[in-house]
């Protein structure tokens, strides 16, 4: 996903500023694509100067407010209908486990019992929120139907990942 596709899926839910897009991207999608506000800014001068969104209102301090144009919503559409999907996955972790040979075998559970904590945390706030998406704390709108699945995603990846390092404790490097 590219952050230009993502600012105009959230701006396609209604107007937003810079700010209130980055607070969008950290409330569910920060672990996965994490979205700072320099690049979420120049983003939104490209998007503008290409005519995909367009200054909706002017606020104090200089702030403003982005809407997406019929340009920008026609990109977005197109982008996920007809853009293959890039499933390349990024993870850290694994590429540190390829290393794992390296580690005095105290130092590696001492790691390993540290990342089943984090992923497990991690399940159980997407767990929360979408516990209080699901009594419609959030309303019941396509737009909330959407995140559901992205909450339920992350999730079921996060689950995966706890088990993961709880699995990698259980087969020791033998030497």
């Amino acid at each position: 996903m590219s952050l230009r596709h993502g600012l105009l899926g959230l701006l396609a839910e209604g107007p937003a500023s810079g700010y209130d897009l980055a607070r969008r991207f950290a409330e569910v999608l920060a672990p996965v694509w994490p979205a700072q506000h320099p690049k979420i800014y120049a983003e939104l001068g490209r998007l503008t100067a290409d005519g995909l969104v367009a200054v909706d209102s002017h606020g104090a301090r200089g702030r403003k407010a982005y809407r997406i144009t019929d340009e920008g919503l026609a990109e977005v559409r197109r982008w996920l209908t007809s853009v293959e999907v890039d499933h390349t996955m990024r993870l850290e972790p694994l590429l540190r486990s390829m290393f794992f040979w390296l580690m005095e075998p105290e130092a590696l559970t001492r790691h390993l019992d540290a990342e089943a904590r984090f992923y497990t945390a991690q399940a159980a706030a997407f767990r929360a929120y979408a516990d209080r998406k699901d009594a419609g704390e959030f309303g019941t709108g396509p737009q909330t139907q959407s995140m559901r699945i992205t909450i339920e995603g992350g999730i079921r990846v996060y689950e995966a990942l706890a088990a993961w390092a709880e699995w990698a404790k259980d087969h020791p490097i033998q030497p």
